[in-house]
């Protein structure tokens, strides 16, 4: 059981302080005795920079370069640094950040969302290229393995906001940026191979991926262009345990799967910069992802105590959970399900930079970004023929699941029947369910900047900018009943022989157990299954569209100064947003399943203003300190306008249902405001022989002033129709009714430390060299209870510890890196039944990659890479538990290792 409270990392940490205090001190006051000294080192550094082209070490200094000179608090990613790892998406690398963790996508493996210092991917933005960026999600965080990490440059982590950031979050601001091929001196032209294989106990798939890119400028030096394109074909494998929960201490029901997944990504990037003066310069990018993913999920479903099994006998440990208990009568769900995604996203810009005189720069940018994702869900089931039952033994694994040893054979076909398993049609005869689900972003923008730079006083330059949003999401759903026969009447369940054309052999699921295999599509469209759309009040409420302006005006001053004779820089502002959205949707209600049409918004303004101060001290200390106030607007699909309504005539009185009868609903809210928070930073950080090393303390203080969670609240239902058949009795004398909705409402503290610590080791020792660690640690505390008042449920994207370790060695051509990424228990959001979001619980976990390379420093093959990367070496999984106790878990999901074998040559 990983002890984050205790890591080892934070003991190495602390000893490399120690270390470091005192031997890196002297060695740095020794380099600066001289002002001669100081100019000869930094030519040598210049110097360095262009022969030192090793990626792992290059990667590092130019982080921390950034980082050095940043005014305000952030973590960056540079091109050399993306990509040594096993990174499937850029979010893996992202992830390795000081602070920042994922959340695995529960499936795949593959890290998807990036949570900053205890709050989720709700609380972050992302921009690309400094533009705001649309999502394929339901909710507004971007999922960032649609972004291959071969098309970016590199990444810039905004821990403290600043004036001028647009779309800034309240826990961070995410800059993906691409290359200017301007910047580049001559032609560089870049190829990458890899074959990939994942690995699960015996079962291995194997894909692989492949990215081309090109930077060329003309002769004149005008005109540059850069073309980057990466390809991914990876398929890949999953298994999972799943308890339904526990009666009286047995498990009272579950399911096993097993998951194969076939995954294409296609990336493409295109830049062209014009710059024919100094006083001019345009750029154009495009940027285009296109991700499908198609997996096969197969498994089955049991019930016991809540399935009508009986208990054959029964075996306690001391908590009183049943660790070993066989049921008799136990009748299986066997499934045959496919879902599938096809994502396209695209975002265009059109940048001008023009500047006017020594003292004036006018920036005018145009962007867009469109994004639709097409989901698909299809479920089958196949059942037991009537009268027959199956005996099952669950034994509790301490691995974190149950083992399940069932008496009848479930890869035989001819056991089983198409059928509805009970009841689930309510009133149609189910035998299987189709999701159909379609979410569109847009967004398009226009911003312009006018900065005045000084020559002299403590203000360097002030700049002013405008910037205009209008963004447009929405999502539609149809879903449709499997049907065996033509009126699909629950009164009328056949049971119908798995057609043997279709049966393509067994699958081993979770644990062992083998399962029919059945070609689920090809059954779906050979007629077999009649399709029935399904009207329904929840399916409804399922179809929305929010649309939002935002305008922001911000002025900033830039400050470079000096305070008790040492450099002062930074810069203070403030961001006016005026927010103007608007939810649609349907109200629906008793004998209206389709509803009627609904709209609703609110117009406000937010005032951020912000304060980021460098204070460099001598021996290469810097102290920084910022403060703001944050906000992060809401999840749209929490503004979506669908409600659900009807009368209530018994219960309790609440707000808005002062007496019964009384109208009571629940749906979204077009109304919401953003979280908000005033916020604190200070950071202290001491570097090492200029940029190759660094240690870093940082505190950081956010006050959630409001915080967004669901509550009861008054609503006027004027406009809204009496239900049908509602007797007079029953009308309510007032219009004013309760609802059930996300709100604004109390938020509270969110706080901790945070030290990280980049050390190349000959730095302590000469013999050494090559050797070095990056690592960092994060302890969190909050006192936000995010359900409201008297809640206990943890903070979404909240671990109280957080880590991230590397070791490496890089000479001579050799490379050797082993990373590893920890946090401890925390909450996220998965898609659950019928497509919409729901909240899990998940245990700590700890993620170890590896890479081995090597360059060719000379002769024909000079510059070509050979790598080979491994990724989860420990096979971590993923595990939920019944309210934290190890002996019930709840969830437990598999994804196995993988492997990368490939070339990298750039010339």
């Amino acid at each position: 059981m990983l002890n984050l409270k205790r890591d080892m990392l934070s003991v190495a940490l602390a000893s490399a302080l120690v270390a470091m205090a005192s031997q890196a001190q002297a060695q740095a006051q020794a380099a600066k005795a001289e002002e001669e000294e100081e100019a000869k080192a930094a030519e040598a550094k210049k110097l360095d920079a262009v022969i030192v082209t090793a990626s792992i070490r290059r990667g590092i200094e130019d982080a921390i370069e950034n980082k050095q000179n940043a005014t305000s608090i952030v973590e960056s990613i540079s091109a050399e640094g993306i990509g040594q790892l096993p990174d499937q998406s850029i979010a893996d690398s992202i992830a390795r950040l000081p602070g920042l963790t994922a959340v695995r996508n529960q499936r795949t493996g593959r890290a998807q969302e990036i949570n900053v210092r205890g709050l989720s991917g709700d609380f972050a933005t992302a921009t690309l290229n400094g533009r705001e960026q649309v999502s394929l999600a339901q909710a507004r965080g971007v999922e960032f393995d649609a972004y291959p990490s071969e098309l970016l440059s590199s990444v810039l982590v905004y821990k403290t906001p600043e004036a001028r950031l647009v779309g800034q979050g309240l826990s961070a601001t995410i800059d993906l940026r691409t290359v200017r091929p301007l910047d580049f001196d001559d032609r560089v032209m870049a190829l990458t191979a890899r074959y990939e294989q994942n690995r699960l106990n015996e079962e291995k798939e194997s894909g692989y991926r492949t990215s081309f890119s090109y930077i060329d400028q003309n002769d004149a030096r005008t005109m540059g262009l850069a073309l980057g394109y990466a390809r991914l074909n990876n398929p890949g494998q999953g298994r999972e345990f799943e308890a339904w929960g526990y009666d009286n201490g047995a498990i009272g029901g579950g399911k096993i799967y097993d998951y194969e997944s076939e995954n294409e990504r296609d990336g493409l990037m295109a830049t062209l910069e014009f710059r024919p003066s100094d006083d001019y310069r345009t750029s154009f990018d495009f940027f285009y992802s296109r991700y499908d993913r198609q997996e096969d999920k197969r498994g089955l479903e049991f019930g016991t105590t809540w399935g009508g099994a009986s208990v054959a006998s029964r075996t306690n440990n001391s908590q009183g959970t049943g660790i070993d208990v066989t049921w008799t009568n136990v009748r299986p769900i066997i499934r045959n399900d496919v879902e599938a995604f096809d994502d396209r996203l695209m975002s265009i810009g059109w940048n001008h930079e023009i500047k006017f005189g020594d003292y004036w720069t006018l920036t005018a940018d145009i962007n867009g970004s469109q994004g639709k994702r097409d989901q698909r869900i299809l479920e089958t089931y196949a059942v037991l023929p009537n009268g027959v039952g199956d005996t099952l033994r669950a034994i509790y694994n301490p691995e974190g699941y149950f083992d399940l040893d069932f008496g009848l054979d479930y890869s035989n076909p001819s056991l089983l029947r198409l059928a509805d398993p009970g009841g689930w049609g309510g009133d149609r005869a189910q035998a299987g369910y189709l999701k159909d689900f379609e979410i569109k972003d847009s967004l398009v923008a226009a911003r312009f900047d006018l900065e005045r730079r000084f020559d002299e006083g403590a203000i360097s330059s002030l700049r002013f900018g405008l910037n205009y949003n209008d963004r447009d999401k929405s999502r539609g759903s149809l879903e449709n009943t499997l049907c065996l026969t033509s009126g699909c009447e629950a009164s009328n369940n056949v049971q119908l022989p798995i057609p043997a054309n279709f049966v393509i052999g067994s699958t081993t699921v979770f644990g062992g157990t083998n399962i029919v295999a059945f070609d689920t599509l090809n059954l779906l469209n050979s007629g077999v299954y009649r399709l029935l759309v399904k009207d329904d009040k929840d399916i409804t409420n399922k179809n929305w569209t929010v649309s939002e302006e935002v305008t922001s005006a911000y002025v900033q001053a830039n400050l470079d100064t000096e305070f008790l004779g040492n450099s002062l820089l930074g810069n203070v502002g403030v961001q006016v947003q005026h927010v103007s959205q608007e939810g649609t949707g349907f109200a629906t209600y008793a004998g209206a399943p389709l509803g009627v049409p609904i709209r609703d918004g609110d117009r406000y303004t937010d005032v951020l203003p912000s304060l980021n101060l460098r204070w460099g001290l001598p021996a290469d200390q810097v102290l920084r300190f910022a403060a703001a106030r944050q906000v992060a607007r809401p999840r749209m699909d929490d503004m979506r306008a669908s409600r659900d309504f009807g009368i209530r005539t018994s219960g309790n009185t609440s707000p808005g249902c002062a007496a019964l009868p009384c109208f009571s609903g629940g749906g979204g809210n077009p109304k919401l405001r953003p979280w908000e928070a005033n916020a604190y930073d200070l950071s202290y950080e001491k570097y090492f022989d200029g940029t190759r090393g660094y240690v870093s303390v940082a505190y950081f203080f956010k006050d959630l002033k409001t915080y967004i969670y669901g509550q009861t609240i008054a609503f006027d239902y004027s406009g809204l129709p009496i239900p049908p058949g509602t007797p007079p009795s029953a009308i309510p004398a007032s219009r004013i009714g309760e609802y059930s909705a996300p709100v604004n409402g109390e938020g509270g503290l969110l706080k901790g430390w945070e030290l990280s610590v980049s050390l190349p080791f000959d730095l302590l020792w000469e013999p050494l060299k090559g050797f070095g660690f990056q690592g960092s640690y994060t302890d969190t505390t909050t006192s936000v209870e995010p359900d409201g008042p008297g809640s206990t449920q943890p903070l979404p994207g909240f671990s109280k510890y957080t880590s991230n370790a590397s070791l490496y060695y890089e000479d001579h051509g050799f490379q050797v890196r082993v990373s590893r990424r920890t946090r401890s228990a925390f909450r996220s959001t998965f898609q659950g039944f019928g497509g919409d979001l729901n909240f899990r619980n998940f245990a700590g976990e700890e993620v170890v990659d590896a890479q081995l390379g090597y360059t060719f420093q000379s002769g024909p093959l000079k510059d070509l890479a050979i790598l080979l990367q491994a990724g989860n070496l420990t096979d971590e999984a993923s595990r939920e538990l019944d309210s934290g106790r190890e002996d019930r878990p709840l969830k437990f999901y598999e994804y196995g290792k993988y492997y990368l074998l490939g070339v990298n040559y750039r010339f």
